[in-house]
């Protein structure tokens, strides 16, 4: 016997799979993160599998992971099949890709772990080059737009997290340390490019590995923004250590992939990278302040000093945030 919750599952899952009856069926409980979402594999005795989630109401965009998951399926970027979706009941039955993120290789090989980071910017390139060009009655709903507003909020959400709450570094320091000005305009400079169809949060572990190829989940923030967002959100991932050489190598190959197909790269595109990594690393980082804090989720804690050291390599790229970076520099990350 399980949990009263995983017994609820089950009889819920046999009401929906009428052909599971009979059969011996497990409900287990997966570890995921540090959204309101619950995760479940459903194993049964003829081996078959599937995930169950249980979605809570407290942020919109879960409601709307089905349709965008149908949606990225349509375009061609592989992603979990929904097998049956209880809206009301805020439960989706869906594909079990298996156990294997991208993230559980980051100790082998750099010929193995390249051939999965090019399977996974294969896909990458399709969400941005082909979902945005959908018609508007084709697109699910998304979250808001990549503006100078969401840009603004991600710094901010950095240094009230990260550097006031893990820090303990007071606003004043921080209104006059940060350049908050400079960091104001780049907000601006990102808002006003042409945006793409972007994931939002496209790192290591929203990445599994099935038959060789990588396949998204976790896409439900997704929304119009910058491609070099999400290429940033997985090269300079504080969950995986790329070295230079290899971080150089993957954006190589998805530059020269987005070439091969007819478009042109903008001349500032390793530039606007930089900010993208930036902004990434920022968000970052305020998440972890936020949920191991706030939410007293000490794991999360313990990526700062990573993304802490990834966001000061990148902040030597841009050479005229020589405030903010000075500060960044004075920090000393806790152990843990």
């Amino acid at each position: 016997m399980g949990t009263p919750m995983q017994d609820a599952l089950l009889d819920q899952t046999f009401a929906r799979f009428p052909q599971f009856n009979g059969q011996r069926v497990e409900v287990q409980p997966l570890e995921k993160g540090g959204s309101d979402r619950s995760f479940f594999r459903v194993t049964v005795g003829d081996g078959t599998s599937l995930i169950l989630a249980r979605y809570g109401r407290q942020r919109e965009e879960n409601v709307h992971y089905v349709e965008i998951a149908r949606f990225l399926s349509n375009v061609g970027v592989r992603v979990p099949e929904i097998y049956f979706h209880d809206e009301s009941g805020g439960l989706i039955w869906m594909e079990d890709l298996g156990e294997r993120d991208l993230w559980s290789y980051r100790n082998e090989p750099w010929p193995v772990r390249r051939a999965l980071y090019q399977s996974a910017l294969d896909e990458l390139l399709k969400l941005h080059m082909q979902a945005h060009l959908t018609h508007d009655g084709e697109s699910p709903k998304l979250q808001a737009e990549f503006n100078a507003e969401l840009y603004r909020w991600e710094q901010n959400y950095f240094f009230e997290n990260c550097l006031g709450r893990y820090f303990g570094l007071d606003a004043a320091a921080l209104s006059a340390d940060c350049d908050r000005a400079l960091l104001d305009s780049i907000a601006e400079d990102l808002a006003a490019r042409h945006r793409v169809f972007v994931h939002r949060d496209f790192q290591s572990q929203n990445i599994v590995i099935k038959d060789n190829r990588a396949c998204f989940i976790d896409f439900q923030g997704m929304r119009p923004g910058l491609a070099q967002y999400d290429l940033a959100s997985l090269l300079w991932d504080p969950y995986v250590t790329l070295t230079p050489q290899e971080r150089d190598e993957l954006l190589g190959y998805y530059t020269r992939s987005f070439s091969s197909i007819g478009l042109e790269l903008a001349g500032d595109f390793h530039r606007v990278f930089d900010l993208c990594a930036m902004q990434r690393l920022m968000q970052a980082l305020g998440a972890y302040g936020f949920l191991g804090i706030v939410k007293q989720r000490d794991d999360f804690l313990a990526h700062i000093p990573a993304a802490l050291a990834n966001l000061r390599q990148v902040l030597a790229r841009i050479p005229e945030l020589v405030g903010f970076r000075s500060l960044l520099e004075k920090l000393e990350p806790k152990t843990h």
